[in-house]
């Protein structure tokens, strides 16, 4: 990637202009004609790069989601991983490295379409779902620095806690454009009136909407949605930790704090077949920088004592924006 590729990924990650011509905005700003633009874009979503360029939900704040996880036998991992894949309420799916050995993100309209999904997978696959709703966040964007050194820690723009919201009551035309956006915005040079034509409204509307998603939380951000596989962050670790409940907040606030913490929230033990309560994640270039960088957690902040495991990651199966409504 040149210099402007890089700027492109890099600070539009979130901040995504609402206006009539976005890419003309951004080539603006970076330097560029919005022909440029759309093109370098087109093809960092053809090359993996970019995942879509779109809203990011909060947790919560549209629809029903939770992380759930399956122990398969190791002869049928592919196989379960197509049922889990073949639900359209599936939007990531890894398998790991643990006795719970395939993890996936559901998300769906509403807490009952929810249930239905994990019903049906364990009728398939004929295997138990290990649901694990989000209890608490206490950091999650995944927005990725591009200038960061992935063989330190996978860098994230910082910003301040957003507190998990509850989903709110939806407005028909507001349902609408949750469809119409949650695979992400096309690549043309007025992508609202697409849009906006698919949710029903004007553009002007759906940038208003979006906006307003945006200043009220129910968005985290809009803008640009990168692979972090493809951007040199190779290896990815899920941390659980055993912590008594008391003070989760204070060892979630001081993993939450340090930029090599990635993800941090709290879900529901499940004992005895799930004795952790909070998931932090690492990424960096490999295995043994992952390592490395939670064993300076642990002692810098003084958790030698907690509990923990380390779940790598092995092989992606799905990774794609969640998708929240129906398509109209």
């Amino acid at each position: 990637m040149d210099t402007l590729d890089q700027r492109l990924l890099n600070d539009f990650q979130r901040d995504f202009p609402l206006v009539d011509r976005p890419f003309a905005a951004i080539g603006r700003r970076a330097g560029a004609s919005e022909e440029d633009v759309l093109a370098r874009y087109a093809r960092m979503v053809e090359a993996g790069t970019v995942s879509r360029i779109g809203v990011v939900f909060a947790p919560h704040a549209v629809g029903a989601s939770t992380l759930a996880a399956m122990a398969v036998p190791p002869d049928r991992i592919e196989e379960v991983a197509q049922i889990v894949n073949a639900q359209p309420e599936t939007n990531h799916n890894y398998e790991r490295e643990h006795r719970l050995n395939l993890w996936f993100v559901l998300t769906a309209p509403t807490q009952l379409a929810l249930d239905a999904s994990i019903a049906r997978i364990e009728r398939a696959a004929g295997l138990p779902v290990l649901a694990l709703p989000l209890l608490e966040e206490f950091h999650i964007d995944l927005g990725f620095d591009m200038e960061a050194d992935p063989s330190v820690h996978g860098a994230l723009k910082r910003r301040g806690k957003v507190p998990v919201r509850r989903r709110p009551q939806l407005s028909a035309q507001a349902r609408k454009l949750v469809a119409a956006v949650q695979g992400g915005f096309p690549l043309q040079a007025r992508p609202f009136e697409a849009v906006a034509r698919e949710a029903g409204c004007t553009p002007a509307v759906a940038c208003a909407m979006l906006a307003a998603w945006l200043a009220d939380g129910v968005a985290r951000r809009i803008g640009v949605v990168v692979r972090h596989g493809s951007l040199g962050y190779a290896a990815n670790a899920m941390v659980v930790w055993d912590v008594p409940d008391a003070d989760v907040p204070e060892v979630a606030g001081m993993l939450a704090a340090h930029p090599e913490t990635t993800l941090c929230y709290r879900r529901p033990r499940r004992r005895p077949e799930w004795p952790y309560n909070l998931f932090c994640m690492i990424h960096g270039r490999d295995r043994e920088s992952v390592l490395a960088t939670l064993e300076q957690l642990r002692l810098r902040l003084e958790l030698v004592g907690i509990p923990y495991e380390v779940l790598f990651s092995t092989r992606c199966f799905r990774q794609r924006g969640a998708r929240y409504a129906e398509a109209a």
